[in-house]
């Protein structure tokens, strides 16, 4: 291809070229806004998003779970609450009295043994002893006193009888403190037993009112099920709630009464033989 014929199609080039140019500008003018605007959108909706109202999880509230639920199920919630508020009282009494008792009981040994005369230690304490090794030791010697009223030499026949006495008087005192330590324990242990029980009870009755509520709406979605599964495994909670801390509290406890039951019969022990060679003395 020569120059000229390679001019020649460049010409033909430029000249239609500017034709297009051309009609582009006559329709332009004949439409100005139609090339500039382009075509409108169709409009979008745009969903408002507000606060969330929170009605789905304050419908799982402990509150309303106890609101919806029927009568039975109250009743066993209300229950299984009074069960746990007076198992936290006994709990609570029983750890103070017992820290204080061991702590009366130190002082008490530790005055018994300095070598204070019985007598003395006696008439210090008076007629109204405040722990269980106080009232072991004024119930003794009160009797060890009856036993010498209007006596000043005891015969070697009369020691073994008075050495009775002193025991039983000692041993009906032990059981009757002991006893007191322990008293309420049997409250506790039957809180950690039947506790369960009773809040096994309240899930079955909701799991049964549960189960009429779907058959009376005929729907088995999520939000027709789960609260009334959620207010009958509230009752399981409530039930593990009351019991748990009373096992826990009735087994510690337990222990430390048969603790403070063997260093009581202990201490009486000690004290039996202190008067059995008092009394071996003033036999001779």
């Amino acid at each position: 291809m020569d120059l000229a014929s390679l001019a020649d199609h460049a010409l033909h080039v430029v000249q239609a070229a500017g034709h297009a140019l051309s009609v582009l500008a006559d329709a332009v003018q004949a439409d100005p806004g139609a090339a500039a605007t382009p075509a409108p959108l169709p409009p979008v909706e745009v969903a408002e998003v507000g606060p969330q109202s929170g009605g789905a999880s304050d419908a799982f509230s402990f509150i309303q779970l106890f609101l919806k639920a029927d009568v039975i199920g109250k009743s066993v919630m209300i229950l299984l609450i009074g069960l746990s508020l007076v198992s936290w009282a006994i709990i609570v009494e029983k750890f103070l009295r017992l820290r204080a008792l061991d702590a009366k009981a130190d002082d008490f040994e530790q005055v018994f043994w300095s070598g204070r005369s019985l007598d003395d230690l006696y008439n210090a304490i008076g007629l109204k002893p405040d722990h269980p090794f106080a009232v072991l030791f004024v119930a003794a010697m009160r009797e060890w006193r009856r036993n010498f009223e209007g006596q000043h030499q005891v015969t070697a026949a009369l020691g073994p009888s008075i050495r009775d006495r002193i025991d039983r008087v000692m041993n009906v005192t032990i059981g009757r403190e002991t006893q007191q330590v322990e008293k309420q324990l049997g409250f506790l242990a039957t809180v950690g037993s039947t506790a369960p029980f009773i809040g096994l009870f309240g899930t079955v009755w909701g799991i049964m009112n549960a189960f009429r509520g779907i058959a009376a709406s005929n729907d088995t979605s999520l939000a027709v099920v789960a609260p009334g599964i959620a207010e009958a495994l509230f009752a399981t909670a409530l039930g593990l709630l009351a019991a748990i801390p009373a096992v826990i509290a009735y087994n510690r406890f337990v222990a430390q009464a048969n603790n403070y039951a063997g260093r009581l019969e202990g201490f009486a022990d000690e004290f039996t033989a202190i008067l059995s060679r008092q009394l071996d003395e003033r036999a001779r």
